[in-house]
């Protein structure tokens, strides 16, 4: 069998230490997370069922979606072409969410109001 001799390891420094685990960074964005996660139930328990609060909802979930995308994906760490390449379509998205829950909602008051 031919040694292979492996010289890229990034993992390592000079010394041949393993890194400290960065176990500040993981506790941030876990409290993060579960106060964003907290505050949606929060809304969910006291405010009345509404636009508001859909809309309240869609924020937050898509606040919380870059922060995923931005943390676990690490797209923070990216160039910013790549960036603007991600958010610009999902703000067409969100775009297309609010005029869909705009229109149901519209669509909605006008069959029953038809029907009544």
């Amino acid at each position: 069998m031919a040694m292979h001799t492996d010289h890229g390891h990034d993992d390592y420094n000079q010394t041949g230490e393993i890194p400290a685990p960065q176990t500040k960074a993981i506790w941030k964005t876990f409290g993060i997370l579960v106060a964003l996660t907290a505050l949606e139930f929060l809304i969910a328990f006291t405010m009345d069922a509404g636009t508001a609060r859909n809309a309240i909802f869609i924020i937050l979930t898509i606040f919380k979606a870059f922060f995923i995308v931005a943390e676990f994906m690490h797209l923070k760490h990216e160039t910013k072409a790549l960036i603007w390449m991600v958010m610009l379509p999902m703000a067409l998205v969100v775009w297309l969410m609010v005029a869909l829950i705009s229109e149901g909602s519209y669509y909605f008051d006008s069959v029953t109001n038809y029907f009544n």
